[in-house]
């Protein structure tokens, strides 16, 4: 596991996120065993107590269960998963509509672009629309 830390950031924040990205993506699935917090500290560099940050954290957003006596998993709760998916959605798009407002486009700018983008990606193009 690679992760680039942003000091302005804390760190047990940016570990959440980083799990929290393996699992909508389907690198981590449900049920499946996370490392030990000692192991995951010393594949980080980091200090043990910040990996127990995280891990307390993502269970008290039910995202990891803990089993007694064999570790921490990934929830088995679909319903979990895909709101996590789209509350970091939520947070893309926000981050994105707010630089695009800060460069001065104004909703309909914004929803043309991000339309032109999707429909490029489906193989047409602004300029295909318009013929």
């Amino acid at each position: 596991m690679t992760i680039v830390f942003d000091n302005n950031m804390p760190i047990y924040i940016q570990i959440m996120n980083y799990v929290k990205k393996q699992i909508i993506t389907g690198k981590l699935s449900p049920g499946d065993k996370i490392e030990s917090v000692r192991d995951l500290a010393l594949e980080l560099q980091i200090n043990p107590n910040t990996i127990q940050r995280t891990f307390q954290e993502l269970e008290r957003e039910g995202i990891v269960e803990t089993r007694r006596g064999l570790g921490r998993f990934v929830t088995s709760e679909g319903s979990t998963i895909m709101q996590i998916k789209k509350e970091m959605a939520g947070e893309l798009l926000e981050r994105f509509v707010q630089g695009m407002k800060e460069l001065g486009f104004e909703r309909d700018d914004i929803v043309a672009i991000v339309k032109d983008a999707v429909d490029e990606g489906k193989g047409k193009s602004r300029k295909d629309r318009s013929e």
